[in-house]
């Protein structure tokens, strides 16, 4: 697959097949996709907890809102994204230009973890309703969770949706 069959494929999956777990090493090649993308002086301020088997449904349960998230218990794997401190360039960046370099970092590294997970057959949804404190008491966290990713193979039947994007030209201005 090239990119852009993979930005394609991509979508937010709400139908897992919960009989089917998911290999070791495709979620290895997924989190070494995350490991290589780009962040602010390289310091990936970042930590990805993997949840499976029981800790998998309790993340489940903290990710529950009124009428939100309930096809995370079907899951069978979860990935928290939790905020690690800024590396000293980074955080001084951040001061002086008054940007938060981390979410930004959080951000990509979550697309390309979600694009290999696509690339590898697995359906995955960004998650960001949860209880943060939940979470971190599950997962043993001393800073904040910004995502959770769920990650599973999509039931059958499972139809890839037609993307609804804005036309290009509202997105995009050429200038000279």
């Amino acid at each position: 697959m090239n990119f852009i069959e993979i930005a394609n494929a991509r979508q937010s999956c709400r139908s897992y097949d919960e009989n089917r777990a998911v290999e070791p090493e495709k979620i290895a090649a997924m989190l070494e996709a995350a490991r290589l993308s780009p962040s602010a002086c390289n310091g990936q301020p970042y930590h990805f907890t993997v949840c499976s088997g029981a800790l998998a449904k309790e993340v489940a349960g903290a990710t529950r809102g009124p009428a939100l998230n309930k096809f995370a218990s079907q899951a069978p794997v979860l990935i928290v994204i939790s905020e690690e401190p800024y590396v000293a360039s980074a955080a001084a960046g951040a001061k002086v230009k008054n940007n938060d370099y981390r979410s930004i970092d959080i951000g990509i590294a979550c697309a390309y973890l979600t694009a290999e997970a696509a690339a590898q057959g697995l359906g995955t949804c960004i998650l960001g309703w949860f209880d943060d404190a939940k979470l971190r008491e599950l997962c043993g966290l001393s800073h904040p969770v910004r995502l959770v990713v769920t990650v599973g193979y999509a039931k059958e039947g499972d139809p890839l949706r037609a993307k609804k994007r804005k036309p290009m030209d509202e997105l995009v201005s050429w200038l000279e």
